[in-house]
């Protein structure tokens, strides 16, 4: 089992073996609870966790080795009018450890959303051990997601990642 606190070390570690990138759609790894392992061959095979919410919500986190980083995209109706692209001030909380950032306006399946370049690994093993992420624009929370399972998908994306050598 993956120990989290050292989750950071981890993540960072895999951007050192960054493969070719390819074009393409989601790959299917596995499945854990609520949470879908895929990798993403656009991202130079970085791997990810997805989940969609009763909410309408939809949430991807995962590594973009072509970027060296990792992310979040969330999307969701309540972010309204986001233009493609545009760059957004915006926080997130997990639980209640805060982070601040910029993002950039995405639709996915034409949800709006934004795309959160993480640089913060600490961020990752925040995400293993907490059991909540509320996103905001401004002061005004646009959606809140539950991290059941996410510690155990997070794991899952590790194997995922190391898979993909």
């Amino acid at each position: 089992m993956v120990r989290f606190r050292n989750c950071g070390a981890v993540i960072t570690a895999l951007f050192l073996f960054v493969p070719q990138a390819q074009a393409g759609d989601l790959v299917e790894y596995s499945q854990v609870g609520v949470w879908d392992v895929m990798v993403d061959p656009s991202t130079g095979n970085g791997c990810l966790i997805t989940a969609d919410f009763d909410d309408g919500s939809e949430v991807r986190i995962g590594l973009d080795r072509d970027q060296g980083n990792g992310y979040v995209m969330a999307m969701n109706d309540a972010w309204g009018d986001i233009t493609d692209d545009a760059t957004y001030d915006i926080s997130f909380a997990v639980d209640n450890q805060r982070y601040n950032g910029k993002a950039t306006g995405v639709h996915l399946d034409d949800l709006p959303g934004v795309d959160i370049p993480v640089g913060n690994a600490d961020f990752f093993g925040d995400l293993a051990q907490k059991s909540t992420l509320t996103l905001y624009a401004g002061h005004t929370e646009v959606m809140k997601i539950d991290l059941t399972d996410a510690g155990r998908a997070m794991e899952g994306l590790i194997a995922c990642q190391k898979a993909q050598g």
